[in-house]
């Protein structure tokens, strides 16, 4: 490991740099020029550890830490193949492109077991739909809470589809694990450490969505707190953040997509539709998400845009999800990757 330390080190800064290396077993040496007083490079060395580049971030006298060496975190890719993800039956990385689809919330049973079967036969393998919804407004529709659990096991009972659906607080954790074959973390919870500590020990796969606010390093140290708990079965969600022009809700990061596919060994997926905003541009923006590397979409789709009591304006018809599914498929094709269908594995229902 080699850091970078404060130009105006304290004797006191410098000790507790160097006992902390002491304490994990590391050989320290200053690698600056002969005769400098107060060193401003360290070379640390001995065994890594994932936790031990964020323990000398936190001290005072350490500006910056340049180089992890063995001390790699439990997302970065170093030398590890892709994680493949499974749930139901999507598949997520390692060439591998599944699609997610669905309402932005549960709002009535016979409604979203059509929207859960149209999905399907159009290509998706997993069903999303918030039971649970976090609103900007208090009075905007919450989601149908935990009726809307039983709501979607009965879909993913009669459609065959899996289910992937939100959960908000702690100890909402369990109701949610009961019917889920992904547990999603959306965006406004992405910083949330008790959340995401709990959501992993269910050993349930996470879908972890990117905060509008947070950078590439925060989104990946919040995945490192479900990586702590031994759950590796995590699909990183890019999803669009904050910009400063209002012709589409966010700014999807494409190049966060390609970044992610080298830096991590996990699963990346793609959300055009809180991208976008708009239903019209969708298609294009899942597009871009997919040629960028993405392994799969997650699409809010409606069979009555105009009716959906969340998020109409950006929820896509059941003709043009069939055309995405189209595009996902013939750019799956370009790059040798599998788009995973039901059908793919023989289980179309």
């Amino acid at each position: 490991m080699l850091l970078l330390l404060q130009k105006e080190l304290s004797e006191r800064q410098l000790s507790a740099v160097l006992d902390l290396a002491s304490e994990l077993g590391l050989q320290s040496t200053a690698l600056d020029e002969v005769g400098c007083s107060v060193p401003r490079l360290l070379r640390l060395a001995g065994p890594g550890a994932p936790e031990q580049r964020s323990r000398f971030e936190d001290l005072a006298g350490v500006a910056k830490v340049l180089d992890a060496g063995e001390a790699r975190e439990r997302h970065e890719r170093a030398s590890r193949e892709d994680r493949v993800v499974e749930a139901a039956a999507a598949r997520f990385g390692g060439g591998h492109v599944s699609l997610i689809a669905g309402p932005c919330a549960v709002e009535d049973g016979d409604r979203l077991v059509e929207i859960a079967r149209a999905a399907r036969d159009q290509g998706a393998t997993l069903l999303r739909g918030g039971a649970f919804k976090p609103r900007t407004s208090p009075y905007s529709f919450q989601g149908l809470g935990r009726p809307g659990l039983d709501l979607l096991a009965r879909v993913k009972a009669e459609v065959g589809l899996g289910v992937v659906t939100e959960v908000l607080e702690t100890r909402e954790i369990d109701h949610v694990a009961e019917v889920a074959d992904v547990i999603q973390i959306g965006a406004r919870s992405m910083a949330s450490s008790p959340l995401l500590i709990e959501a992993g020990r269910t050993g349930k796969p996470i879908l972890l969505k990117r905060g509008f606010g947070a950078t590439v390093r925060e989104f990946l140290m919040a995945a490192e707190f479900i990586l702590s708990t031994g759950n590796d079965r995590i699909i990183l969600c890019e999803r669009g953040v904050r910009g400063f022009d209002t012709i589409t809700r966010n700014l999807l990061d494409v190049g966060a997509v390609a970044h992610l596919k080298q830096a991590t060994h996990l699963p990346v997926i793609v959300d055009p539709s809180h991208a976008a905003g708009r239903s019209d541009l969708v298609r294009q923006v899942a597009r871009a998400g997919i040629a960028a590397g993405a392994d799969g979409l997650i699409v809010e789709v409606h069979s009555h845009p105009e009716e959906a009591h969340s998020d109409g304006a950006q929820a896509i018809s059941i003709s043009e999800l069939g055309r995405i599914v189209q595009d996902t498929q013939a750019l799956a094709d370009l790059d040798g990757r599998t788009f995973v269908q039901q059908e793919t594995l023989g289980l179309r229902a």
